[in-house]
């Protein structure tokens, strides 16, 4: 009998099928190449420490992000760069072969968007929101909406096998505040892996010691030695836990442990997708404790 009740599936709301052994699949998509880890690198360690799967795509490769290299030899760089940071991260990483800077949220995007989720076979969906200062991250954002519902038709790409659920899209934290500002429904604690988050980011080298700080004039202050390198970066690029996110973690780790939080990655639910309940998405979030 105990057998029987350890090998039975739980089925919850809307349509999810989980069970102890159930492994959760996360595909997080960004437009570019080192995209998926600033917005969601935390939390991707923390599925991955717990046996889940997490996959990380660029829907561009990056061909364009830097001030003196570009082309076929800058992808190349930053295709290597992705690989290296999946290794670091615990996750698969693909990159795909649009151009930066020319992202469109056509119906071939929309077509590889479908395959990656169905293939995954994806519970959750991460990426950004539509309001970004990047035409890249918003057509992203609206290629994520167009294919939310779109994953379970069978009409639609055929040559997938359509998922049987909808999965649970979320949008990433960001800063925007118009139309509206990013609502935290969901906040997760990554204190305890935020170094190994910024070790991870560090892998791309041409991004975050090259491009993006001479896009910001900041190019002759980034150090020169691996270690003082990684500080420099964690001190850039660690995100403060702002009232909302704060309130969001109290919600799901109670006041007590949210005191002593000091860093997070924070999730809103997209319409477009299905719609979890609380229970679900703790089944969904197993790191968020009950």
């Amino acid at each position: 009998m105990k057998y029987l009740v350890s090998i039975l599936f739980v089925l919850l709301p809307f349509g999810i099928i989980l069970s102890q052994d159930k492994k959760v699949n996360v595909i997080v998509i960004g437009a570019h190449p080192d995209d998926p880890d600033g917005t969601a690198g935390g939390t991707a360690i923390k599925f991955a420490k717990l046996g889940h799967n997490v996959m990380f795509v660029s829907l561009t490769n990056g061909d364009a992000g830097h001030q003196s290299k570009g082309g076929g030899a800058l992808a190349r760089i930053r295709r290597a760069e992705a690989q290296e940071a999946g290794k670091r991260f615990g996750v698969t990483y693909k990159v795909l072969d649009n151009h930066d800077g020319e992202l469109m949220p056509t119906l071939e995007v929309r077509h590889q968007v479908i395959r990656l989720i169905r293939e995954w076979n994806a519970d959750i969906v991460i990426g950004p929101r539509p309001y970004d200062y990047h035409p890249d991250h918003r057509n992203t954002a609206i290629v994520l909406q167009d294919a939310a519902y779109m994953v379970i038709v069978p009409n639609v790409t055929p040559d997938a096998p359509p998922l049987k659920k909808n999965p649970v899209f979320l949008y990433a934290q960001d800063r925007f505040q118009k139309p509206y500002p990013f609502s935290p429904d969901i906040a997760v604690d990554i204190s305890d892996v935020i170094d190994q988050k910024i070790y991870a980011m560090a892998a791309h080298e041409s991004q975050y010691f090259e491009w993006l700080p001479w896009t910001a004039g900041q190019d002759m202050n980034v150090p020169k030695g691996e270690k003082e390198r990684i500080e420099w970066l964690k001190s850039g690029r660690r995100r403060t836990v702002m009232p909302a996110v704060k309130e969001s973690l109290m919600k799901w780790y109670g006041k007590g442990k949210a005191d002593k939080i000091t860093d997070a990655e924070a999730f809103e639910i997209c319409e477009y997708g299905r719609q979890p309940n609380e229970s679900e998405i703790r089944e969904l979030f197993p790191m968020i404790s009950k």
